[in-house]
């Protein structure tokens, strides 16, 4: 698995973990950091942080584009992919529109349930699509070398 991949992956257990805990994004990346072998990679932080800073407008365009599904409704899991996904799709701009979905795809097809992976595509072309751009989606992080 390459490294953005695995980054991506532990970001989603991050943002999973906090959402099915209740508990705080912040504190469960910290704990995370201090517990994690091997370490937190830099990039999976970034997108942690960023998905909590950005999470009203991504959750916003979440609950527009997955098609008769609230975001309570959604498993956990595909809250948290498509969470990551959507982050960067629009806030950083050197991770192409395609590897974003198709990551996430993937992501949910080793994490989730058969339908999942479709779900995901959908709502994430769908947001692609939408030309939607939340004021403040601007160049945020470059993509790690």
């Amino acid at each position: 698995m390459a490294a953005r991949s695995k980054a991506r992956k532990r970001a989603v257990d991050i943002l999973f973990e906090a959402d099915v805990r209740g508990a705080d994004v912040g504190s469960t990346l910290q704990a995370w950091v201090d517990r994690a072998d091997p370490p937190v990679q830099d990039y999976a932080r970034e997108l942690v942080t960023g998905v909590t800073t950005h999470r009203a407008d991504i959750d916003e365009l979440l609950a527009e584009f997955a098609v008769d599904w609230s975001l309570e409704r959604m498993p956990p899991v595909d809250r948290a992919v498509l969470r990551v996904a959507v982050f960067e799709l629009l806030w950083c701009p050197g991770i192409p529109t395609a590897v974003a979905i198709d990551e996430a795809v993937e992501l949910a097809k080793s994490l989730s349930t058969d339908a999942s992976p479709g779900f995901v595509n959908g709502v994430l072309a769908r947001v692609a699509s939408s030309g939607k751009m939340p004021a403040d989606a601007t160049q945020q992080i470059s993509p790690p070398s």
